[in-house]
Protein backbone atom coordinates (compact mmCIF):
# COMPACT_ATOMS: atom_id res chain seq x y z
CA UNK A 1 0.00 0.00 0.00
CA UNK A 2 2.98 2.74 -1.27
CA UNK A 3 0.32 5.51 -0.68
CA UNK A 4 -0.78 4.80 2.91
CA UNK A 5 3.10 4.70 3.17
CA UNK A 6 3.63 7.56 1.99
CA UNK A 7 1.41 9.39 3.35
CA UNK A 8 2.57 7.94 6.81
CA UNK A 9 6.19 9.09 6.16
CA UNK A 10 4.36 12.45 4.97
CA UNK A 11 3.21 12.79 8.51
CA UNK A 12 6.00 11.54 10.72
CA UNK A 13 8.33 14.00 8.83
CA UNK A 14 6.12 16.62 9.63
CA UNK A 15 5.55 15.46 13.35
CA UNK A 16 9.75 15.72 13.44
CA UNK A 17 9.85 19.37 11.90
CA UNK A 18 10.69 22.11 14.19
CA UNK A 19 7.47 23.89 15.84
CA UNK A 20 8.20 27.11 14.21
CA UNK A 21 7.98 25.33 10.84
CA UNK A 22 4.84 24.48 11.34
CA UNK A 23 3.34 26.90 13.11
CA UNK A 24 0.23 28.78 12.49
CA UNK A 25 0.51 32.74 10.81
CA UNK A 26 0.27 35.53 13.33
CA UNK A 27 -3.44 36.47 12.68
CA UNK A 28 -3.66 39.46 10.19
CA UNK A 29 -5.03 42.84 11.21
CA UNK A 30 -8.97 43.17 11.36
CA UNK A 31 -10.79 45.15 8.57
CA UNK A 32 -12.56 48.02 9.99
CA UNK A 33 -15.65 49.37 8.58
CA UNK A 34 -17.25 52.30 10.55
CA UNK A 35 -20.70 53.65 9.45
CA UNK A 36 -21.61 57.03 10.05
CA UNK A 37 -25.68 58.48 9.86
CA UNK A 38 -26.14 61.46 9.85
CA UNK A 39 -28.98 63.70 11.90
CA UNK A 40 -30.42 59.81 13.09
CA UNK A 41 -32.18 59.84 16.49
CA UNK A 42 -32.03 57.53 19.48
CA UNK A 43 -35.96 57.17 18.81
CA UNK A 44 -35.94 56.86 14.88
CA UNK A 45 -34.74 53.36 14.63
CA UNK A 46 -36.44 49.48 15.49
CA UNK A 47 -33.46 48.78 17.21
CA UNK A 48 -34.07 51.48 20.02
CA UNK A 49 -37.99 51.10 20.24
CA UNK A 50 -38.58 53.60 17.53
CA UNK A 51 -40.71 53.81 14.91
CA UNK A 52 -39.08 52.90 11.37
CA UNK A 53 -38.48 49.25 11.26
CA UNK A 54 -35.01 48.57 10.07
CA UNK A 55 -34.44 44.80 9.97
CA UNK A 56 -30.58 44.89 9.08
CA UNK A 57 -29.93 47.20 11.73
CA UNK A 58 -31.57 44.44 14.04
CA UNK A 59 -29.37 41.97 12.32
CA UNK A 60 -26.21 44.01 13.53
CA UNK A 61 -27.51 44.29 17.44
CA UNK A 62 -29.00 40.62 17.09
CA UNK A 63 -25.04 39.53 16.30
CA UNK A 64 -23.28 42.11 18.23
CA UNK A 65 -23.18 44.86 20.84
CA UNK A 66 -25.81 47.96 21.56
CA UNK A 67 -24.91 50.67 22.97
CA UNK A 68 -27.68 52.45 25.00
CA UNK A 69 -25.14 55.31 26.39
CA UNK A 70 -23.22 56.16 23.09
CA UNK A 71 -22.17 59.64 22.33
CA UNK A 72 -21.70 62.04 19.14
CA UNK A 73 -18.74 64.41 20.12
CA UNK A 74 -21.12 67.54 19.41
CA UNK A 75 -24.57 67.58 18.80
CA UNK A 76 -23.42 68.89 14.74
CA UNK A 77 -21.54 66.62 12.39
CA UNK A 78 -18.61 68.63 11.47
CA UNK A 79 -17.14 68.43 15.35
CA UNK A 80 -18.16 64.90 15.52
CA UNK A 81 -16.46 63.57 12.50
CA UNK A 82 -12.88 66.05 13.66
CA UNK A 83 -13.17 64.24 16.90
CA UNK A 84 -14.23 60.78 15.85
CA UNK A 85 -10.96 61.19 12.74
CA UNK A 86 -8.32 62.63 15.40
CA UNK A 87 -9.43 60.40 18.28
CA UNK A 88 -9.28 64.20 20.26
CA UNK A 89 -11.85 66.74 21.45
CA UNK A 90 -12.56 68.94 18.46
CA UNK A 91 -12.00 72.07 20.15
CA UNK A 92 -8.08 71.11 19.63
CA UNK A 93 -8.38 71.63 15.92
CA UNK A 94 -10.36 74.56 16.43
CA UNK A 95 -13.49 73.02 14.89
CA UNK A 96 -16.47 73.07 17.36
CA UNK A 97 -19.50 74.58 14.72
CA UNK A 98 -20.50 72.66 10.74
CA UNK A 99 -17.50 74.14 8.59
CA UNK A 100 -18.31 76.77 6.74
CA UNK A 101 -16.22 79.77 5.46
CA UNK A 102 -17.09 82.20 8.33
CA UNK A 103 -17.28 79.67 11.38
CA UNK A 104 -14.24 78.42 13.30
CA UNK A 105 -11.48 76.99 10.83
CA UNK A 106 -12.16 76.50 7.07
CA UNK A 107 -11.37 72.84 7.49
CA UNK A 108 -9.10 69.72 9.52
CA UNK A 109 -5.25 70.27 9.40
CA UNK A 110 -4.38 67.40 6.89
CA UNK A 111 -1.36 67.85 8.93
CA UNK A 112 -2.93 66.10 12.31
CA UNK A 113 -2.42 62.78 12.55
CA UNK A 114 -6.05 60.65 11.68
CA UNK A 115 -7.67 57.27 12.17
CA UNK A 116 -6.92 56.99 8.34
CA UNK A 117 -3.73 58.27 7.93
CA UNK A 118 -2.29 55.98 10.73
CA UNK A 119 -4.20 52.98 9.34
CA UNK A 120 -2.43 53.92 6.22
CA UNK A 121 0.53 54.09 7.11
CA UNK A 122 0.41 50.74 8.93
CA UNK A 123 -0.69 49.00 5.50
CA UNK A 124 -4.07 49.35 5.69
CA UNK A 125 -6.07 50.34 2.35
CA UNK A 126 -8.36 53.55 3.38
CA UNK A 127 -11.67 54.80 1.84
CA UNK A 128 -14.61 57.61 2.39
CA UNK A 129 -17.65 56.89 0.73
CA UNK A 130 -20.10 59.46 1.27
CA UNK A 131 -20.18 62.89 3.27
CA UNK A 132 -16.83 64.79 4.43
CA UNK A 133 -17.52 68.17 5.72
CA UNK A 134 -13.84 68.87 7.35
CA UNK A 135 -13.22 71.52 4.30
CA UNK A 136 -14.32 71.99 0.97
CA UNK A 137 -11.00 73.69 -0.67
CA UNK A 138 -8.71 71.27 -2.51
CA UNK A 139 -5.99 71.54 0.70
CA UNK A 140 -8.83 69.51 3.03
CA UNK A 141 -9.40 67.13 0.93
CA UNK A 142 -10.18 63.62 2.48
CA UNK A 143 -7.10 62.14 0.39
CA UNK A 144 -4.75 64.06 1.99
CA UNK A 145 -5.80 62.54 5.39
CA UNK A 146 -4.75 59.34 4.54
CA UNK A 147 -7.78 58.22 2.40
CA UNK A 148 -6.46 56.48 -0.28
CA UNK A 149 -10.30 56.97 -2.07
CA UNK A 150 -13.03 58.96 -1.75
CA UNK A 151 -16.22 58.93 -3.50
CA UNK A 152 -18.79 61.38 -2.26
CA UNK A 153 -19.24 65.14 -1.48
CA UNK A 154 -17.30 67.81 0.48
CA UNK A 155 -20.10 69.95 2.25
CA UNK A 156 -23.12 69.35 4.88
CA UNK A 157 -25.63 68.44 2.39
CA UNK A 158 -26.56 67.77 -1.59
CA UNK A 159 -29.41 67.06 -3.44
CA UNK A 160 -30.05 63.18 -3.14
CA UNK A 161 -30.67 62.76 -6.53
CA UNK A 162 -28.92 65.67 -8.76
CA UNK A 163 -25.00 66.12 -7.82
CA UNK A 164 -23.75 66.85 -11.24
CA UNK A 165 -21.33 69.55 -9.89
CA UNK A 166 -20.50 68.44 -6.00
CA UNK A 167 -20.25 64.61 -6.51
CA UNK A 168 -16.09 63.89 -6.02
CA UNK A 169 -13.68 61.09 -7.13
CA UNK A 170 -10.55 62.11 -4.88
CA UNK A 171 -9.72 66.13 -5.77
CA UNK A 172 -12.18 65.46 -9.23
CA UNK A 173 -15.36 66.56 -9.89
CA UNK A 174 -16.65 63.47 -11.32
CA UNK A 175 -20.45 62.87 -11.25
CA UNK A 176 -21.99 59.71 -10.30
CA UNK A 177 -25.93 59.11 -11.69
CA UNK A 178 -28.27 57.76 -9.02
CA UNK A 179 -29.50 58.16 -5.15
CA UNK A 180 -26.73 59.45 -3.13
CA UNK A 181 -27.76 57.06 -0.55
CA UNK A 182 -27.22 53.64 -3.21
CA UNK A 183 -23.98 55.29 -4.25
CA UNK A 184 -22.60 55.56 -1.25
CA UNK A 185 -23.66 51.22 -0.49
CA UNK A 186 -22.47 50.48 -3.58
CA UNK A 187 -19.09 52.13 -3.66
CA UNK A 188 -18.75 50.94 -0.51
CA UNK A 189 -19.38 47.07 -1.18
CA UNK A 190 -17.28 47.55 -4.55
CA UNK A 191 -14.37 48.49 -2.05
CA UNK A 192 -14.62 45.88 -0.14
CA UNK A 193 -14.91 43.42 -2.38
CA UNK A 194 -11.80 44.68 -4.68
CA UNK A 195 -10.03 44.98 -0.90
CA UNK A 196 -11.05 41.25 0.49
CA UNK A 197 -7.47 40.55 1.52
CA UNK A 198 -7.05 43.38 3.42
CA UNK A 199 -6.57 45.29 6.07
CA UNK A 200 -8.78 47.73 4.78
CA UNK A 201 -10.39 50.65 6.82
CA UNK A 202 -13.89 51.90 5.17
CA UNK A 203 -15.38 55.07 6.34
CA UNK A 204 -19.56 54.47 4.94
CA UNK A 205 -20.61 58.26 5.81
CA UNK A 206 -23.93 58.41 4.62
CA UNK A 207 -26.06 61.98 3.23
CA UNK A 208 -29.28 59.76 5.32
CA UNK A 209 -31.13 61.13 6.90
CA UNK A 210 -30.21 64.53 6.45
CA UNK A 211 -32.44 67.05 4.81
CA UNK A 212 -33.21 67.40 1.78
CA UNK A 213 -35.84 64.78 2.70
CA UNK A 214 -35.55 63.18 -0.83
CA UNK A 215 -36.60 59.42 -1.35
CA UNK A 216 -35.71 57.20 -4.63
CA UNK A 217 -38.71 58.46 -6.22
CA UNK A 218 -37.96 62.13 -5.85
CA UNK A 219 -36.07 62.52 -9.01
CA UNK A 220 -35.65 65.82 -10.33
CA UNK A 221 -38.28 65.03 -13.13
CA UNK A 222 -41.15 63.40 -10.58
CA UNK A 223 -40.51 66.48 -8.13
CA UNK A 224 -43.58 68.56 -7.34
CA UNK A 225 -43.53 72.28 -6.53
CA UNK A 226 -44.00 72.59 -2.53
CA UNK A 227 -46.06 75.32 -1.20
CA UNK A 228 -44.03 77.06 0.90
CA UNK A 229 -46.16 76.45 4.16
CA UNK A 230 -46.12 72.94 3.59
CA UNK A 231 -42.19 72.60 3.32
CA UNK A 232 -41.55 71.92 6.90
CA UNK A 233 -44.98 70.26 7.80
CA UNK A 234 -44.44 67.12 9.74
CA UNK A 235 -46.89 65.33 8.13
CA UNK A 236 -45.12 65.82 4.89
CA UNK A 237 -41.76 65.07 6.05
CA UNK A 238 -42.01 61.86 8.59
CA UNK A 239 -42.99 59.15 5.42
CA UNK A 240 -40.37 60.40 3.33
CA UNK A 241 -38.03 60.19 6.47
CA UNK A 242 -39.08 56.72 6.59
CA UNK A 243 -38.13 55.80 3.31
CA UNK A 244 -35.06 57.26 3.23
CA UNK A 245 -33.81 55.74 6.96
CA UNK A 246 -35.25 52.50 5.23
CA UNK A 247 -32.85 52.99 2.10
CA UNK A 248 -29.83 53.59 4.05
CA UNK A 249 -30.90 50.30 6.19
CA UNK A 250 -30.97 48.08 3.28
CA UNK A 251 -27.57 49.57 2.36
CA UNK A 252 -26.08 48.81 5.98
CA UNK A 253 -27.71 44.76 5.04
CA UNK A 254 -25.71 45.18 1.58
CA UNK A 255 -22.82 45.90 3.58
CA UNK A 256 -22.80 42.98 5.77
CA UNK A 257 -24.04 40.75 3.15
CA UNK A 258 -20.79 41.89 1.08
CA UNK A 259 -18.40 41.25 3.89
CA UNK A 260 -19.84 37.45 4.60
CA UNK A 261 -19.90 36.73 0.63
CA UNK A 262 -16.30 37.76 1.11
CA UNK A 263 -15.48 35.40 3.34
CA UNK A 264 -13.78 37.77 5.94
CA UNK A 265 -16.26 38.59 8.15
CA UNK A 266 -14.48 36.98 11.32
CA UNK A 267 -11.53 39.49 10.50
CA UNK A 268 -13.83 42.46 9.82
CA UNK A 269 -15.62 44.95 12.67
CA UNK A 270 -18.44 47.05 11.68
CA UNK A 271 -19.45 49.43 13.76
CA UNK A 272 -22.27 52.01 12.83
CA UNK A 273 -23.44 55.17 14.87
CA UNK A 274 -25.19 58.72 13.83
CA UNK A 275 -23.24 61.69 13.78
CA UNK A 276 -25.27 63.50 16.34
CA UNK A 277 -29.60 63.51 16.95
CA UNK A 278 -32.39 63.82 15.13
CA UNK A 279 -34.17 67.30 14.01
CA UNK A 280 -37.47 68.08 12.55
CA UNK A 281 -40.06 64.76 11.60
CA UNK A 282 -37.62 62.47 13.32
CA UNK A 283 -37.63 61.58 17.04
CA UNK A 284 -35.20 61.17 19.82
CA UNK A 285 -37.24 59.03 21.72
CA UNK A 286 -37.38 59.58 25.29
CA UNK A 287 -34.42 61.96 25.22
CA UNK A 288 -35.08 66.21 25.87
CA UNK A 289 -33.34 68.32 23.05
CA UNK A 290 -32.14 67.46 19.50
CA UNK A 291 -29.65 68.18 17.25
CA UNK A 292 -28.16 71.71 18.15
CA UNK A 293 -28.71 70.97 21.51
CA UNK A 294 -26.82 70.12 24.39
CA UNK A 295 -29.32 68.13 25.93
CA UNK A 296 -29.10 63.89 25.25
CA UNK A 297 -31.30 63.89 22.43
CA UNK A 298 -28.83 66.27 20.54
CA UNK A 299 -25.78 63.78 21.40
CA UNK A 300 -26.82 60.34 22.80
CA UNK A 301 -27.27 58.42 19.27
CA UNK A 302 -27.78 54.94 18.47
CA UNK A 303 -24.08 52.77 17.52
CA UNK A 304 -23.81 48.81 17.13
CA UNK A 305 -20.39 46.93 16.69
CA UNK A 306 -20.58 43.73 15.00
CA UNK A 307 -18.12 41.35 14.13
CA UNK A 308 -18.92 37.62 14.63
CA UNK A 309 -16.88 35.37 16.49
CA UNK A 310 -15.32 38.18 18.30
CA UNK A 311 -18.10 40.17 19.71
CA UNK A 312 -20.49 38.17 21.51
CA UNK A 313 -23.51 38.25 19.70
CA UNK A 314 -27.01 40.24 21.16
CA UNK A 315 -25.05 42.12 24.01
CA UNK A 316 -26.31 45.42 25.64
CA UNK A 317 -24.13 47.36 27.23
CA UNK A 318 -25.00 50.49 29.16
CA UNK A 319 -21.44 52.11 29.46
CA UNK A 320 -20.77 55.70 28.82
CA UNK A 321 -18.87 56.15 25.54
CA UNK A 322 -17.68 58.40 22.87
CA UNK A 323 -17.40 58.73 18.84
CA UNK A 324 -13.39 59.92 19.88
CA UNK A 325 -13.04 56.52 21.48
CA UNK A 326 -13.15 54.62 18.58
CA UNK A 327 -9.39 55.89 17.09
CA UNK A 328 -7.64 54.24 20.15
CA UNK A 329 -9.83 51.51 19.85
CA UNK A 330 -9.54 50.51 16.11
CA UNK A 331 -5.52 50.93 16.94
CA UNK A 332 -5.14 49.02 19.99
CA UNK A 333 -7.50 46.52 17.46
CA UNK A 334 -5.19 46.65 14.27
CA UNK A 335 -2.03 46.75 16.95
CA UNK A 336 -0.97 50.02 15.52
CA UNK A 337 0.87 52.10 18.15
CA UNK A 338 -0.14 55.37 18.86
CA UNK A 339 2.23 58.09 17.80
CA UNK A 340 3.91 59.43 20.65
CA UNK A 341 2.64 63.34 19.76
CA UNK A 342 -1.14 62.14 19.44
CA UNK A 343 -2.17 61.69 22.85
CA UNK A 344 -5.82 61.15 22.53
CA UNK A 345 -8.92 61.89 24.26
CA UNK A 346 -10.69 59.10 24.37
CA UNK A 347 -10.20 55.68 25.58
CA UNK A 348 -9.81 52.28 23.83
CA UNK A 349 -12.93 50.22 23.97
CA UNK A 350 -11.19 46.80 22.78
CA UNK A 351 -11.63 45.11 26.36
CA UNK A 352 -15.23 46.41 26.55
CA UNK A 353 -16.09 45.11 22.83
CA UNK A 354 -14.60 41.60 23.16
CA UNK A 355 -14.34 40.44 26.85
CA UNK A 356 -17.25 42.43 28.30
CA UNK A 357 -15.30 44.59 30.09
CA UNK A 358 -16.13 47.68 31.75
CA UNK A 359 -14.81 51.36 30.82
CA UNK A 360 -13.75 53.76 33.61
CA UNK A 361 -15.68 56.37 34.80
CA UNK A 362 -14.65 59.47 33.50
CA UNK A 363 -15.47 63.59 33.13
CA UNK A 364 -17.16 63.57 29.60
CA UNK A 365 -17.53 67.22 27.82
CA UNK A 366 -19.76 68.77 25.09
CA UNK A 367 -18.66 72.11 23.99
CA UNK A 368 -20.28 74.03 21.31
CA UNK A 369 -19.46 77.69 22.55
CA UNK A 370 -20.60 80.29 22.12
CA UNK A 371 -23.96 79.13 20.76
CA UNK A 372 -24.48 76.31 23.77
CA UNK A 373 -22.31 77.10 26.11
CA UNK A 374 -20.64 73.83 27.33
CA UNK A 375 -22.22 70.25 28.95
CA UNK A 376 -20.65 67.88 31.30
CA UNK A 377 -20.92 64.14 31.80
CA UNK A 378 -19.66 62.52 35.12
CA UNK A 379 -21.57 59.00 35.78
CA UNK A 380 -25.54 59.85 35.88
CA UNK A 381 -24.85 63.16 36.53
CA UNK A 382 -25.48 66.03 33.45
CA UNK A 383 -24.52 69.31 33.54
CA UNK A 384 -24.88 72.08 30.92
CA UNK A 385 -23.39 75.68 31.51
CA UNK A 386 -24.17 78.90 29.67
CA UNK A 387 -23.27 81.93 30.79
CA UNK A 388 -24.89 82.29 33.98
CA UNK A 389 -27.57 79.35 33.13
CA UNK A 390 -26.42 76.26 34.99
CA UNK A 391 -28.39 73.47 35.15
CA UNK A 392 -27.69 69.97 36.63
CA UNK A 393 -29.67 66.86 36.55
CA UNK A 394 -29.47 63.69 37.17
CA UNK A 395 -29.92 60.70 34.30
CA UNK A 396 -30.46 58.04 36.35
CA UNK A 397 -33.72 59.53 37.86
CA UNK A 398 -34.52 61.86 34.82
CA UNK A 399 -33.14 60.89 31.42
CA UNK A 400 -36.16 63.25 29.98
CA UNK A 401 -33.92 66.04 31.76
CA UNK A 402 -36.68 68.07 33.63
CA UNK A 403 -35.46 68.71 36.98
CA UNK A 404 -33.06 70.97 37.34
CA UNK A 405 -30.85 70.08 40.98
CA UNK A 406 -28.54 72.63 40.76
CA UNK A 407 -29.96 74.08 43.85
CA UNK A 408 -30.71 70.92 45.42
CA UNK A 409 -26.68 70.03 45.15
CA UNK A 410 -24.87 73.24 44.76
CA UNK A 411 -21.24 70.93 46.05
CA UNK A 412 -21.76 68.81 43.29
CA UNK A 413 -23.30 71.89 40.93
CA UNK A 414 -19.44 73.99 41.96
CA UNK A 415 -17.29 70.41 41.45
CA UNK A 416 -18.50 70.20 37.87
CA UNK A 417 -18.47 73.84 37.07
CA UNK A 418 -15.06 73.91 38.01
CA UNK A 419 -14.45 70.76 35.79
CA UNK A 420 -15.60 72.50 32.85
CA UNK A 421 -13.54 75.70 33.02
CA UNK A 422 -10.43 73.84 33.63
CA UNK A 423 -11.48 71.36 30.36
CA UNK A 424 -12.30 74.68 28.81
CA UNK A 425 -8.50 76.01 29.22
CA UNK A 426 -7.14 72.48 28.29
CA UNK A 427 -8.71 71.86 25.23
CA UNK A 428 -7.81 75.38 23.92
CA UNK A 429 -7.00 75.13 19.80
CA UNK A 430 -3.56 73.79 19.17
CA UNK A 431 -3.22 72.33 22.56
Amino acid sequence: MPNMRTALCSLLALASCPVSTVAAAPPSPPNVIVIMADDLGYGDTSVYGGWVKTPQLERMAAGGLTFTDFHSNSSVCSPTRAAFLTGRYQQRVGIVDVVARHLDTPGLDPSRPTLSSLLKAAGYRTALQGKWHLGREPEFNPVHHGFDEFRGYLGGYIDYHAHKNTWHNGLKVEDQEGYSTHLITANSVRFIEANREGPFFLLVAHEAVHLPFQTPEDTVENRKPVPEGERWKRERIRPKYRVMLEEMDKGVGEILDAVERCGIAGRTLVFFFSDNGAIGAASNGPLRGGKFSHYEGGHRVPAIAWWPGKIEAGRTTDATAMGMDLLPTVLDLAGVATPGDLEPDGLSMEGLLLAGGELPERELFFGYEPKLGTAMRHGDWKMIVKGDKVELYNLAEDLGETANLAEKHPERAARMAAAIARWKDQVRPGS
